[in-house]
C-alpha cells in the first residue's frame, strides 16, 4: 500500500489518539469531551481557524494551502452508541453502557491524521475544511451543521467521508456511484378498537385481528406495488398489545422501518401505508393512526466525484485495493445531508475480520488508520494541486 511515509511515521500516535477516544465515548449531540480532544490536537498541529459548538458540539477547522483556490470538505463522525462494551481490551470504554461500536473513534482519528500531515505540508491550493460531526447515530448531526451554513460560510465545493467496514479485506476501499445507502423512515401505527371479554368476541372491535391484517397487507407493498427493478425494504419489527388470555385489548401498536434509494419509491410506500392502514381499519371496524417519522435521506454519491475518489483510493491501496461498483446497502447514513448540499462521495474502508458494526465486541482496527488518513490527504492534494 502506498501509505504516505510521513503519516506512517506517526501511526503509533494515531493509535494512541484512537484508544483515548475509545475510552471516553459520548452519545448524540453531547460530544463535548471528544470535540475538546479534537480541538486540542488541531491546535497542536498549528491550525488556528477553528469553529466550535456547531450542532451543539460539532467542529469545523480550516487548513489553508498555497494561494487562492477552492475548498474541499472532509467529514468524520464523533459519537458512540448506547451499548455495553464486551471487547476486554485495555482501553475499553470507561463510560458504562456506552461504547464506540461503529468505528467513529477511528473515523475521527483518520481525519486528525490527515490534518496533521496537511497542516505540515500544505501542498495544495485553496483550503480544506475538516468537519467533525456529532450525532450520526441519531438523531442526525449532519443536517444541523449544513443548516448552520457551514457549506456557504467556508465555501465548500465538494465533500467526502469514510466509514470502516468489518468483514471487508483490510485496507480495501468499497464505493459506488449514485445511491450507496438507503433512506430510513420509521412507521408507528396505533390501532384503537373496543376491548372486552375474549369469550364474547361479537361484543368487541378487536385491534389484535386488525393489527395482524394490517401487517399482512403491508407486506404486499413490495410484492405488488414496487417495480421489479426497484429496491426497498418494509420491515414490521414490533407488535404490542394485550395483557391477558381472556381479555380482548382496546389498543394495539405496530412499529417498523422503511428503506429506499429513490424519493419516488419512498413516497409511494408512504402513500400505500396510509391507504392500507385506513382501509384495513375500516374493514375491521376499528380506528387507526399512522405516523411516518422521516429519517435520513438516501446517501447518493456524485458519479464524477466517486470516480475521482476511486482513482485516489487506487493510488493509496493499489489496483486490487478498490471496488468501485459495490452493492448498495440498506443501512442509512446522515452524511446524506451533506451530499444533498454538495457533490461528493462516501466510501467504506475494509478493516478485516472481526465483530460487526453495532456489536458489543466491535473494535476499530488501528492498522487501517494510516490508510484512511493517506486517502484523505491525497484526495486534497489531487483535487486541488498547487499551480
Amino acid at each position: 500500500m502506498a501509505v504516505i511515509n510521513r503519516i506512517a511515521s506517526f501511526a503509533e500516535e494515531m493509535a494512541a489518539w484512537r484508544q483515548q477516544l475509545h475510552r471516553r465515548p459520548e452519545l448524540g449531540f453531547a460530544c463535548h469531551e471528544t470535540a475538546g480532544f479534537v480541538v486540542e490536537r488541531l491546535r497542536e498541529f498549528g491550525i488556528t481557524r477553528i469553529e466550535e459548538g456547531l450542532a451543539e458540539s460539532g467542529v469545523v477547522a480550516v487548513i489553508e494551502g498555497q494561494g487562492d483556490g477552492p475548498v474541499i470538505g472532509l467529514r468524520a463522525d464523533m459519537d458512540a452508541l448506547p451499548i455495553h462494551e464486551a471487547t476486554g481490551v485495555a482501553y475499553a470504554s470507561e463510560v458504562g453502557g456506552c461504547m464506540h461500536a461503529c468505528g467513529h473513534d477511528g473515523h475521527t482519528t483518520m481525519l486528525l491524521g490527515a490534518a496533521k500531515y496537511l497542516a505540515e505540508t500544505r501542498n495544495f491550493a485553496g483550503s480544506v475544511a475538516l468537519i467533525f460531526q456529532p450525532a450520526e447515530e441519531g438523531p442526525g448531526g449532519a443536517a444541523p451543521m449544513v443548516e448552520a451554513g457551514i457549506m456557504e460560510r467556508y465555501g465548500i465545493g465538494q465533500v467526502y467521508a469514510l466509514h470502516c467496514a468489518p468483514g471487508v479485506d483490510e485496507g480495501v476501499f468499497h464505493t459506488t456511484p449514485g445511491p450507496i445507502m438507503a433512506s430510513v423512515d420509521t412507521i408507528h401505527i396505533d390501532v384503537i378498537g373496543q376491548g372486552g371479554h375474549a369469550a364474547m368476541p361479537q361484543e368487541v372491535r378487536d385491534p389484535v385481528v386488525a393489527a395482524c391484517g394490517m401487517v399482512q397487507a403491508i407486506q404486499t407493498i413490495l410484492s405488488r406495488n414496487l417495480a421489479a427493478l426497484d429496491q426497498a425494504v418494509v420491515s414490521i419489527t414490533q407488535i404490542h398489545t394485550g395483557s391477558a388470555d381472556n381479555v380482548v385489548p382496546e389498543r394495539a401498536y405496530i412499529n417498523g422501518t422503511v428503506r429506499a434509494f429513490d424519493a419516488e419509491v419512498r413516497r409511494m410506500i408512504w402513500q400505500r401505508l396510509e391507504e392500507i392502514v385506513s382501509g384495513q381499519a375500516a374493514s375491521y371496524g376499528v380506528t387507526a393512526e399512522l405516523r411516518c417519522e422521516a429519517g435520513y435521506a438516501p446517501t447518493v454519491n456524485d458519479t464524477g466525484k466517486t470516480e475521482f475518489a476511486a482513482e485516489v483510493a487506487r493510488e493509496v491501496a493499489g489496483e486490487a485495493g478498490i471496488v468501485a461498483d459495490m452493492d448498495r446497502q440498506m443501512g442509512s447514513e446522515d452524511f446524506a445531508a451533506m451530499l444533498e448540499a454538495r457533490p461528493g462521495a462516501y466510501l467504506f474502508l475494509g478493516q478485516g475480520p472481526g465483530a460487526g458494526l453495532h456489536h458489543p465486541e466491535f473494535d476499530f482496527n488501528d492498522g487501517i488508520a494510516p490508510v484512511g488518513a493517506s486517502f484523505f490527504a491525497r484526495l486534497v492534494e489531487r483535487a486541488q494541486p498547487v499551480g
